[in-house]
């Protein structure tokens, strides 16, 4: 399930690669209630990209 975090969380950013990774889930990155970003693992991007056909 993917996770939800505000955007003030990104201040620590060891943490939220440490999450990314060991979850292996996207993470949405909120700003004042709405979606605003999306962190994922370099793993699961590579994932995306093979199934998406991305170069």
């Amino acid at each position: 399930m993917p996770l939800i975090m505000p955007i003030e969380n990104l201040r620590n950013t060891n943490e939220i690669s440490d999450i990314a990774h060991m979850e292996q889930e996207l993470i949405f990155i909120t700003k004042n209630g709405y979606s605003d970003l999306v962190v994922m693992s370099n793993e699961i991007y590579d994932k995306f990209a093979k199934i998406n056909h991305i170069d």
